[in-house]
């Protein structure tokens, strides 16, 4: 209603998200997991040549068992997103706005400077996200405090030099998952996935009011997906958010690591919000309390539906999960809060 802003002063307005229930029911399955590596933030995951690839910062490691993450590539600025080619070439997207295939820099529109996910249709068509137009990569909490909705969509066809935008008036794209000519998009600002019409680029809504900020997708062996949640919504930083002055005067005076923002890991320094009261009792952190880093990994069918979820909870430190990816019944998680790599065996873990 247009009323209702100005009926707010009188009435209030209720701060509400939605509950981890259903599928996404809380467990401690990601605190459980074995650690398969140890590695500093790592972000993006990709299967190439049956080999395990992982970006940490600005570099790109090989993953084994039993052994030290070993260095394939190091580039001029971390990287942020990773694709292989219908030809095996890998494709690599940075900090910088740079996006390199099988080494080599590709031309860009200068809109895309903030590339946060890749993907290859089965049309041999690469799928772009630009997270904003405004903010790189790492400034993603500038961005959501700024409430910016900049980002687009954008597809470069298999016999085509040159990236065609799909879409605009994208909320932070994280991750991309193709399903034919289509892809679906999870747009972390609005908490959804929404799917991209190939042809015609026209927009449908296919999962709303998740409760937590949407990252990467990637297949799964069913014909589903699994989604990633790199941190929760909680009530404080959801009035934040409708706060406008606050947000302005917090974002130029307070450094960036202690805003009432989203965080990838937390409980690591004294200044940070959201540490007594309802957060811990008798010096015991509630697994149940609020929040601002959480790990939540997603499975969804075919249909984009969730059936089941992984969870590092409020007192759990398998946090900041950006990407994840299957492989001959294991499930590959980064935890960039909790600097692993996690292997979740998908069969005897009744998953």
């Amino acid at each position: 209603m247009i009323l209702d802003p100005i009926l707010d002063m009188f009435r209030g307005k209720a701060v509400t998200i939605p509950p981890l229930d259903g599928a996404f029911r809380p467990n401690t399955r990601l605190d459980d997991a074995p650690a398969f590596a140890s590695l500093a933030e790592p972000d993006n995951l990709l299967l190439a040549d049956g080999r395990l690839l992982a970006s940490s910062g600005n570099v790109i490691y090989v993953i084994k068992v039993g052994a030290e993450p070993a260095v394939i590539e190091t580039f001029s600025s971390p990287v942020t997103a990773l694709a292989l080619s219908p030809t095996g070439e890998l494709v690599v997207g940075i900090e910088s706005g740079k996006l390199l295939i099988a080494g080599k820099e590709v031309s860009l529109p200068a809109e895309i400077r903030c590339i946060t996910a890749l993907a290859y249709a089965d049309d041999g068509a690469l799928w772009l996200a630009n997270g904003s137009a405004e903010h790189t990569p790492s400034q993603w909490a500038a961005d959501l405090m700024k409430k910016g909705a900049s980002g687009s969509l954008w597809r470069c066809g298999r016999s085509e030099i040159r990236f065609q935008k799909v879409a605009g008036d994208i909320a932070f794209p994280y991750g991309l998952h193709t399903m034919g000519r289509d892809v679906l998009v999870s747009e972390s600002w609005r908490h959804q996935l929404i799917r991209f019409d190939g042809a015609t680029g026209n927009r449908s809504t296919v999962l709303t009011h998740l409760p937590g900020y949407p990252a990467r997708l990637s297949p799964s062996g069913d014909g589903g997906a699994w989604l990633t949640l790199f941190a929760p919504r909680n009530r404080l930083i959801e009035f934040v958010l409708q706060e406008t002055h606050y947000r302005q005067d917090m974002i130029e005076q307070v450094p960036p690591a202690y805003w009432i923002a989203p965080a990838l890991a937390s409980n690591r320094s004294f200044l940070e919000p959201l540490q007594c009261g309802g957060i811990r009792t008798m010096g015991i952190h509630k697994p149940w309390s609020p929040s601002r880093s959480y790990g939540l990994v997603v499975k969804l069918d075919p249909k984009m539906q969730p059936q089941f979820s992984l969870h590092s909870r409020a007192n759990g430190t398998r946090h900041g999960i950006c990407s994840v990816a299957e492989k001959d019944g294991q499930l590959f998680i980064a935890s960039r809060g909790g600097d692993r790599v996690l292997a979740v065996d998908l069969v005897s873990g009744g998953l």
